[in-house]
């Protein structure tokens, strides 16, 4: 029986701070408190602590993505780098990739020199293959990651299940540039810095349009400003002038117990490694900072009009079927009773690519887009708004994301109807997978519909 709906990470989250009202005006108003808004305030400040920032937050601090996620601090990018080198160049490609392997340090060391007790731990990334089809998929992995000097390693079927003890594993991909972290405890951690050098954070204040030199709020107020960042995220979906620069996809996880040192001698992880595998359909889990597996993954349906409601955090299907998944992957669970169940909207654009961009005419920037790798990659957005909001030099700014400029999402039914069919193609080639133990043909559709 589940005892928990809210997610895991919020059973120890910070104590609200005291409630702030909106200014009138400022120097820079950034429009959500996630990650993306926090890391963005962090560097302005560290650069120019004289800055007036307020951040304006429709709930709280780490309500959406930020505060839910799986907690993986990672080098992955949604973008295949030979796509980024067809549309950037090789030589920007290789900057981007290697920034974002420098995020993942970056975050830790913020973390050490500020106090943030977030559970940081950098053990790398296990994906497994679990079949024929996925140990192909694997080797491709592999074979990629030593063009672009990523570091990915491929690991035969018993140095995988010595990392993680899964028994239908056939081999695995494992790449050092991860960490992991406990989200929330990292979006209150920063909260707390960016508050304690004068920032103000206004939460409880819902936003009602963005635009040069001020934002408007749901009571009619506004408040004036030379800076105006947009950092919603998949909440961009709500406001008038970005509803179909984002799709609001759902992402749902479950939580066990905490397990016993014994357990986890047969389990493994024991340099806290997160863990997924080479299936069409994405899953993903940590051993998080109180020995309990959390665990996720996609399926939920994308829901009309990119409607964003409480209750779609909450699937019953999409829980049971991914304790089931876990069970499968690791039969040691299971006796093992699931605590916790939750889910959350993250960001697509339409081409898959996160993005950061910055008028210096207008004082308008934004970032996000993550496609559900964002918690390094919101760090790198927060010092490259930094930059470009302060017009400081820097080869962040000539970073192939910068700019980039997705197409918009098509209107509705279009919409709903090709971003759940490539929901039901990825369920459909695992299956097909399962069945024939080769790669799905599906596979090339679910390409196709993507575009990545």
């Amino acid at each position: 029986m589940l005892t928990g709906t809210a997610p895991l990470w919020w059973d120890e989250a910070a104590q609200r701070a005291p409630a702030v009202s909106p200014p009138a005006s400022c120097d820079v108003v950034i429009v959500g408190a996630g990650f993306t808004g926090l890391w963005t305030a962090y560097y302005l400040l560290r650069e120019r602590p004289e800055l007036d920032i307020v951040l304006v937050e429709a709930e709280h601090v780490g309500f959406g993505a930020s505060g839910r996620n799986g907690g993986w601090v990672s080098a992955l990018w949604p973008v295949a780098p030979a796509t980024l080198a067809a549309r950037s160049g090789r030589e920007a490609t290789l900057a981007m990739l290697a920034e974002l392997r420098h995020t993942v340090l970056e975050v830790g060391e913020v973390c050490l020199a500020e106090g943030i007790d977030a559970g940081y731990h950098r053990g790398g990334t296990l994906a497994l293959a679990r079949s024929g089809a996925q140990v192909r998929r694997a080797r491709a992995v592999w074979a990629t990651g030593a063009s672009w000097g990523d570091g990915t390693e491929w690991l035969d079927a018993g140095a995988a299940r010595e990392r993680l003890a899964a028994v239908d594993a056939l081999g695995a991909t494992y790449n050092p540039h991860c960490a992991r972290i406990q989200p929330r405890a990292l979006a209150d951690g920063l909260a707390a810095v960016v508050r304690a050098r004068g920032a103000r954070i206004v939460e409880g204040t819902r936003v009602r349009r963005i635009r040069p030199g001020a934002v408007t709020l749901a009571s009619g107020d506004t408040i004036d400003a030379r800076h105006v960042i947009r950092a919603t995220e998949a909440w961009s979906a709500t406001l008038p002038d970005s509803r179909r620069a984002i799709a609001p996809v759902y992402s749902l996880m479950v939580a066990t117990e905490p397990l016993s040192p014994a357990q986890w001698q047969d389990l493994g992880l024991a340099d806290r490694e997160v863990f997924a595998d080479h299936g069409h359909v994405i899953i993903y889990g940590q051993r998080t900072t109180d020995d309990r597996i959390a665990f996720g993954g996609r399926g939920a349906p994308y829901h009309f009009g990119s409607a964003i409601e409480p209750g779609h955090d909450h699937d019953e299907r999409v829980f049971t079927s991914l304790r089931k998944t876990l069970r499968a992957l690791l039969p040691q669970l299971d006796s093992v009773t699931f605590t916790h169940a939750w889910g959350g909207p993250l960001g697509i654009p339409r081409d898959w690519h996160p993005s950061v961009g910055y008028d210096p005419l207008t004082g308008v920037g934004h970032a996000g887009g993550y496609v559900g790798d964002g918690v390094a990659a919101t760090n790198l957005a927060g010092r490259t708004l930094s930059t470009l909001i302060l017009g400081i030099p820097s080869p962040l700014r000539d970073l192939p994301w910068v700019g980039h400029r997705s197409p918009l999402w098509e209107r509705e039914p279009a919409r709903w109807l090709g971003v759940n069919a490539g929901l039901r193609l990825a369920h459909w080639a695992d299956a097909e997978e399962a069945r024939t133990r080769r790669p799905a043909l599906l596979g090339r559709a679910l390409s196709r519909l993507t575009g990545h």
